[in-house]
């Protein structure tokens, strides 16, 4: 399956969002139903069909009754934890690098009136269930005591292992808390450790799982519980004003690409780690390991910036995040061919010799941890807007 006709073809690796609509989805666009499934689910009839199917297939996927189709990852992770967050003073316990805290506006402040505890993992992939226990808030006088605990997997592309997740569930349930997994890029997760989706639902009492990111749909997140939840998340929906009308032709393209592009992602995480490994060795450091299909790269031991790699792959046609650091994110997806993998590595590897000839040393000094927050596009635009 390729892009729409472009001439030439653009590889953008900013983001596994970049992925662009094929002329085939189209197609299946045209033959989805077409019915509203605001009014139709609040008169009790049967909601579109498309999106039915879509529902009932995820649900299923991961092993719960229900599911809920909605336009982003925000809006299901913020409906999750708000399903789950009944009466304030509360708290959500989570990685100190959530989305749910960093990239989302606020929304869990905003939408559930609750604050966030916050967990640094020590061994700088996921927090632990031992940091976990230690960082849940009980009785404390003057706390707000912890409610929801919130795991993202991956996180920064990097997996938590099944077991780990296992033990974190155990120290929740034996606290009496509730459990919302923020899934974006659980499929990722799934494939590369051959992990059936629904080992990870049972755990959660909450999923979202975005559709529009390495899955390649061109919209929408679907949130999974059980059914008494999910009813009530079609009423949050409305209240953001989330409500779908004719999103069927949406639905029926995310099906396609849950059950088409999902089994590919093996192959691109296979790219991302050849990437990664060539440019090691060539002297680029990366940050944080690579499990999935992103890297994280530091140009500062080879000499290079961001800004000056981005303009040199632009003419040959791949696109990266441009800021004026060291560090940035490349995400790999399934429009991402091999090819442009080899471009990208003879780009760094002659401007990388090109500053060995003007006199620069490569360094194999380590340097200090990174500030991942540089390597992301909206990075400028956050610093702009405050």
């Amino acid at each position: 399956m390729s892009p729409i006709s472009q001439t030439p073809v653009v590889y953008d690796m900013t983001s596994d969002t970049a992925t662009i609509p094929t002329d085939d989805m189209f197609d299946i666009m045209k033959a989805a139903s077409r019915g509203d499934d605001v009014y139709m689910n609040y008169t009790n009839i049967k909601n579109d069909q498309s999106i039915h199917e879509l529902e009932a297939y995820m649900a299923n996927l991961l092993g719960h009754e229900a599911a809920l189709y909605c336009v982003s990852g925000c809006m299901t992770n913020q409906i999750g934890l708000r399903l789950l967050l009944t009466q304030p003073p509360h708290s959500v316990l989570c990685d100190a690098r959530s989305h749910v805290h960093v990239n989302e506006c606020g929304g869990i402040a905003y939408h559930s009136q609750a604050s966030v505890s916050l967990v640094t993992a020590k061994n700088g992939i996921y927090m632990t269930a031992e940091e976990v226990e230690d960082n849940i808030i009980t009785d404390e006088l003057t706390g707000a005591p912890t409610k929801v605990i919130s795991l993202e997997n991956t996180l920064n592309g990097m997996i938590m292992p099944l077991e780990e997740m296992q033990k974190i569930h155990a120290v929740a349930r034996s606290h009496g808390l509730k459990m919302h997994l923020d899934g974006a890029r659980l499929f990722n997760a799934s494939q590369a450790t051959k992990t059936p989706l629904h080992e990870y639902g049972k755990l959660f009492d909450t999923v979202s799982i975005c559709l529009s990111k390495g899955v390649g749909a061109p919209i929408g997140s679907i949130l999974i519980g059980n059914k008494a939840l999910i009813q009530k998340a079609r009423h949050l929906r409305k209240l953001m004003g989330g409500g779908w009308r004719q999103a069927g032709m949406l639905a029926a393209v995310a099906l396609h690409c849950v059950q088409n592009i999902v089994p590919t992602m093996p192959e691109t995480h296979r790219l991302a780690s050849s990437l990664a490994q060539e440019l090691e060795q060539l002297g680029v450091r990366l940050a944080i390991p690579c499990h999935t299909n992103m890297i994280f790269l530091d140009l500062a031991p080879v000499g290079l910036v961001v800004q000056d790699l981005a303009d040199e792959l632009q003419k040959h046609h791949i696109i990266i995040a441009s800021n004026p650091g060291t560090v940035v994110r490349v995400a790999l997806h399934y429009q991402i061919s091999e090819q442009a993998v080899k471009d990208f590595i003879r780009v760094i590897k002659d401007m990388i010799h090109a500053k060995v000839k003007s006199g620069f040393v490569p360094t194999t000094t380590m340097t200090e941890s990174t500030n991942l927050k540089s390597a992301y596009p909206s990075v400028k635009k956050r610093r702009i807007a405050a």
